[in-house]
């Protein structure tokens, strides 16, 4: 979770929700409801997600596009919403390089939000999905605003 004016963010959490070895529908079930305790916890205003991609096993990506199903219900049953990029484009916004790898992203939101500590991979992710979000959204509104004529008149 990152506070952000489009131009300049700043670290408010980041973590990972951890389930218990359940039945899969159970799990699904976790990551519901511990999202909807984060979100009534700090009260975000918009949730970005990346986007599932193909990976070399497509059972792991029908299960991930399964918990991002119950994580994106989390955050519009509470009136968030919801924003998904490409892996590539949120790399592109970090770092320069849609090609960029984990340690690349990593060690460019640790400088973007000047954090210290150790970040899970994971972790790191996230927070460069909420920044891309940050940039994109930012850009639009500049846009919209060009669009009427509302640069300074």
């Amino acid at each position: 979770m990152i506070e952000s004016d489009g131009i300049r963010s700043s670290h408010v959490a980041s973590g990972c929700i951890r389930i218990a070895e359940e039945a899969f529908p159970q799990r699904l079930g976790e990551i519901f409801r511990q999202l909807t305790e984060i979100v009534s916890a700090y009260q975000p205003t918009e949730m970005a997600i990346e986007q599932v991609f193909m990976a070399k096993n497509a059972s792991s990506a029908l299960k991930l596009g399964q918990a991002r199903g119950a994580a994106i219900c989390a955050c519009v049953v509470a009136g968030l919403p919801v924003f998904e990029y490409a892996p590539r484009a949120i790399k592109q916004a970090v770092v320069g390089s849609g090609s960029a790898d984990k340690d690349q992203v990593q060690h460019m939101i640790k400088h973007i939000l000047q954090i210290k500590d150790r970040l899970t991979s994971d972790q790191s992710d996230a927070l460069a999905v909420a920044i891309s979000h940050a940039h994109a959204n930012s850009t639009l509104l500049l846009l919209a605003r060009s669009s009427k004529g509302g640069w300074g008149r």
